[in-house]
């Protein structure tokens, strides 16, 4: 149903009110005021809705109002922490309410209609894919060098408790997001065109390794990935996934039939990476070439 064209049909034969504001409510407190002629042309004979100047309104009321969902997720003793739904604008149910009330002017305020958004991951979910094991790889790092330590920790932090579901890629740059100073990263050696220097979130490149290795090791499909320029010492020769955002991504497949659940995290010196699925999963896994000593 395309209501903009069906209403401005009939808003052509409808006497046009004189303007006045509608106050926009949730729980019933204001949350922003919008005037009855807002959304409409004023430059023709006769008003038309202006479609993305509403759809604008939209965007930015349900960037006011909306709440994430919260997936469901392990705390560090494996404790299942429950998901949180969210919710959203109800975009039809709104906007039939908006030009009920512009032709009709039935009230000066106007209740935000809500939709539930549910999280993609719930506590049943998890508790099925948590205990059995399909991958795993661990690599160590040098606690002295807080920064780098730091933003490993950080990057970790970020993958923990993902879930990638059957048929779904995961970018390790997406997930992750840029790395920057207001998200906490901190200056760290990195590898450029084959020496080192030293850049923001330097160190991350060995959480997208250890994780390339543990999806190896559970015969996930290796979309892309790229090796740095010389050798790095925590990882095997060729073993290595280099990322950076305006460069190169990991990116795996899960080809399986059942989601896959990541956690990753640093212990003293170690950085440890697994992979759990259900335990009807089917699946291949590959013999990898071990970690340094």
């Amino acid at each position: 149903m395309n209501l903009p064209l069906i209403f401005a049909a009939w808003l052509a034969i409808q006497p046009v009110h004189s303007p006045e504001d509608i106050t926009i409510t949730k729980d019933g407190i204001p949350v922003t005021t919008v005037n009855r002629l807002d959304f409409f042309n004023p430059y023709i004979d006769f008003p038309i809705f202006d479609v993305q100047k509403y759809q604008r309104f939209l965007d930015q009321l349900d960037k006011q109002i909306s709440f994430e969902a919260k997936n469901a997720r392990l705390d560090h003793n494996g404790n299942i922490i429950p998901e949180i739904a969210g919710f959203k604008v109800n975009r039809q149910a709104f906007t039939e309410q908006i030009y009920a009330n512009f032709f009709d002017q039935h009230s000066p305020s106007l209740e935000v209609p809500l939709q539930t958004v549910y999280p993609k991951v719930d506590s049943e979910l998890l508790s099925d894919i948590r205990s059995f094991r399909i991958g795993r790889y661990f690599t160590s790092f040098n606690p002295q060098n807080k920064n780098r330590s730091y933003n490993i920790k950080l990057a970790a932090e970020a993958i923990n408790n993902y879930v990638v579901f059957p048929g779904e890629t995961f970018s390790f740059n997406k997930v992750v997001g840029k790395r920057t100073k207001a998200k906490g990263y901190l200056k760290a050696p990195v590898i450029v065109r084959g020496e080192f220097s030293e850049d923001i979130g330097g160190g991350i490149c060995q959480v997208s390794s250890t994780l390339f290795n543990a999806v190896d090791s559970a015969g996930l499909a290796i979309v892309q990935r790229f090796s740095h320029s010389r050798d790095v010492p925590y990882i095997p020769p060729g073993r290595d996934a280099t990322v950076s955002w305006y460069g190169p991504d990991f990116v795996f497949k899960n080809k399986y039939q059942q989601p896959v659940l990541i956690r990753a995290r640093t212990m003293g010196r170690l950085l440890i990476i697994n992979l759990y699925s259900s335990e009807g999963i089917q699946y291949k896994p590959r013999k990898i070439p071990r970690p340094p000593t």
